[in-house]
């Protein structure tokens, strides 16, 4: 590895060691939040089960209740599926058929 490459990989993560610690605090530029949908709050407008819900979107509901109770965070298609439901629920009756 090129010195000057490892160089900043260790300045990297000694910079973000400082910014867990509270030592230095993070370029705004440089922080990114993502709303979480709320799946409970979804799930309950479309006035479905657990069960019903994790079938129509492809997952357990053991997911689904991970999910509402913030023990788990949806993530990757998951997450775009939730998202996507959230602007257009139509979708779910798509889904249910599906």
């Amino acid at each position: 590895m090129d010195d000057n490459l490892f160089d900043d990989l260790l300045a990297s993560a000694q910079e973000m060691v400082a910014i867990e610690k509270g030592e230095v605090q993070p370029h705004p530029d440089n922080v990114h939040c993502h709303v979480i949908p709320d799946v409970k709050m979804m799930r309950a407008n479309f006035g479905m089960k657990q069960n019903e819900f994790a079938e129509a979107i492809g997952t357990s509901p053991a997911l689904i209740q991970s999910w509402e109770l913030k023990r788990r965070i949806p993530t990757g298609v998951a997450l775009k599926m939730l998202r996507l439901l959230e602007q257009d629920p139509q979708l779910m009756n798509k889904l249910k058929r599906t």
